[in-house]
């Protein structure tokens, strides 16, 4: 098996694009990761999305965005796994390249929400639930989401206050972003007095609709060298996990467990020869707070029920033992769903290549994990800087 590494990375900035259109906001960020890897083609185009037709009545998007960056008749195709959709095609797209398939691949996850009427916009996110016995019974993902926090905090003691130092940390790492939705650091208070959506969930507990696009371009280290690419801007995909868990959380053996992310960092850690004590950053999928408490648990940065208390402690600081969404994560730099994973890997990339306007003292190693559902879908990636 071949190694991967990424060469070349691409954004857009998260927001609400009212007049950019999705295949804009993919050409422009795949563009950019192919200009930062000073390239002109590429062998083929994964598309990281979750839900382009009832958002903006759009599928086949592997051709559609391919067509339009002018990549000529290249094999391109849309990868989906509700929310991990972004995960899952970086890993895809470097499956592509270990394999010997393929030698340049470019990834861009995308996502265009905010043309939809917010009432339509929670009901196409909750497809990602089960149909049958969470959406037809009218649980969003707010309000499934709530009932694991409200669980979370009678069995381990925690408070709402103690959930919201999340969402604080988000953003004061969020407001030195460019790229981010929400560029101001908020205080405990402000979460605590937001309005309830789905008590005890807050709406600043919850990550924003929004638009956004991001792309990596992924190849070998011999064709890096051919290509001439400094190995400065070299970073290994060196360790990959995926797994699923029930759909819905009624046939979960343990709501406040996220096991599908155990077993995908535990392949990951294994495929980088690692520990979870190695890793120097860790970006989890904090689309609510409670998410992001979960996953440090389920990817070994902290013990069960232990999650909350690195938050407590500080430990999720830019200076901590454990720091997490160093450019903002979901809650600040924003949630286009289907982007969120090339987001993810994107930041952790410039981390290890010296270049995040927050960046991590001495990052070698960095983390992504990416959430499809409440759980039942879950990408977890290694990167390392080469």
């Amino acid at each position: 098996m071949k190694k991967a590494v990424i060469i070349g990375v691409g954004m857009t900035p998260v927001g609400e694009h009212w007049k950019t259109s999705l295949r804009d906001l993919a050409v422009e960020a795949l563009l950019n990761a192919m200009d930062d890897a000073n390239l002109d083609k590429v062998d083929s185009l994964y598309v990281g999305n979750m839900i382009s037709g009832p958002f903006v009545e759009q599928e086949n998007l592997g051709a559609l965005i391919a067509d339009w960056a002018g990549l000529g008749h290249i094999p391109a195709v849309k990868i989906e796994a509700a929310c991990a959709s972004g995960g899952a095609a970086v890993q895809e797209g470097a499956k592509a390249v270990m394999s010997g398939l393929e030698d340049v691949v470019a990834v861009v996850g995308v996502e265009k929400m905010t043309d939809a009427w917010p009432s339509d916009a929670t009901r196409y996110l909750a497809y990602a639930s089960d149909a049958e016995w969470e959406l037809f019974h009218g649980a969003s993902f707010v309000a499934l989401n709530a009932l694991v926090m409200r669980y979370y905090m009678h069995t381990y003691g925690y408070t709402e206050e103690d959930l919201a130092l999340f969402a604080v940390n988000a953003h004061i790492n969020g407001a030195k972003n460019p790229y981010a939705m929400f560029k101001k650091p908020i205080k405990v208070e402000t979460v605590l007095r937001s309005p309830y959506i789905a008590d005890p969930l807050k709406l600043f507990d919850a990550s924003p609709v929004c638009d956004g696009a991001a792309a990596v371009i992924i190849t070998t280290p011999e064709k890096a060298k051919e290509l001439g690419i400094p190995k400065e801007k070299w970073v290994e995909i060196a360790g990959m996990g995926r797994a699923i868990d029930t759909i819905n959380l009624a046939n979960r053996k343990d709501l406040l467990r996220l096991k599908a992310a155990e077993v995908a960092a535990e392949r990951a850690y294994k495929m980088a020869g690692i520990e979870a004590k190695d890793v120097d950053l860790f970006e989890v999928h904090d689309a609510f707070t409670i998410m992001a408490a979960l996953s440090l648990e389920a990817v070994g940065a902290a013990e069960r029920g232990k999650g909350a208390e690195l938050a407590k402690e500080g430990q999720i600081a830019i200076d901590g033992d454990y720091p997490i969404q160093t450019m903002g994560g979901l809650k600040s730099r924003g949630h286009p769903v289907g982007a969120t994973g090339v987001y993810q890997t994107v930041e952790a990339a410039l981390q290890l290549r010296g270049e995040a306007p927050n960046q991590v003292p001495d990052a070698e190693i960095a983390l992504t994990q990416n959430i499809g559902g409440t759980g039942s879908n879950i990408t977890v990636t290694i990167l390392r800087r080469v």
